[in-house]
């Protein structure tokens, strides 16, 4: 049975322009992101991208926006070798304006509902799968899913980290300055099984 690796989106393979990437032209992965999934899935992973992305419930850009940033990061990526199984996104946010997205939602995170998702239709094991990502966020639905955790310091990970884990209720199993550090971590682990 395959293990997975669960990636969070902006801040992790691509940068964060202010919380939000709007459209396909602002996309720009990592110079380490192709190779880091690479890596991935070259140890036979499952990768997975789990991205809120409440900007749509808010109305700063729409599903197609989104589909074509989308696009453009399969594109990219597999120029250098790399592929995501899939991606999963909730465009849902409580304060939201835009129907019928503007609700709380399980899809959320930290809620879990994008990996039980993912565990369902790829039924892979649990034991020794990943979660990374630079916020709380991404570290809490980790803890909750029962997977490894690393954090790391690109987007808003080293900020969070520094200002605000002692206030933490899950804190991440292994903190890395970035994706390829965390993969290439991963490679050794696996290495050593």
């Amino acid at each position: 049975m395959k293990k997975a690796i669960f990636l969070d989106r902006d801040g992790t393979i691509n940068i964060d322009i202010n919380g939000y990437v709007k459209n396909p032209k602002d996309f720009e992965l990592y110079p380490f992101a192709a190779e880091a999934i690479s890596i991935m899935n070259n140890m036979d992973f499952l990768v997975f991208i789990v991205t809120n992305q409440s900007g749509i419930a808010r109305g700063y850009y729409s599903l197609k926006d989104l589909n074509e940033i989308h696009e453009k990061m399969n594109f990219l990526l597999k120029e250098k070798n790399a592929t995501v199984d899939e991606i999963f996104f909730s465009p849902y946010h409580i304060k939201g304006k835009i129907e019928p997205y503007n609700i709380s939602h399980e899809d959320r995170k930290p809620q879990i509902g994008m990996f039980k998702k993912a565990h369902e239709k790829y039924n892979f094991t649990i034991k020794n799968s990943y979660m990374i990502g630079d916020k709380y966020t991404d570290i809490a639905f980790g803890k909750k899913a029962g997977l490894i955790t690393i954090l790391v310091f690109t987007g808003l990970g080293k900020k969070e980290f520094l200002n605000d884990r002692k206030s933490w209720e899950y804190q991440p199993d292994f903190v890395m300055k970035d994706l390829i550090v965390a993969a290439n971590l991963i490679s050794k682990l696996e290495s050593q099984k």
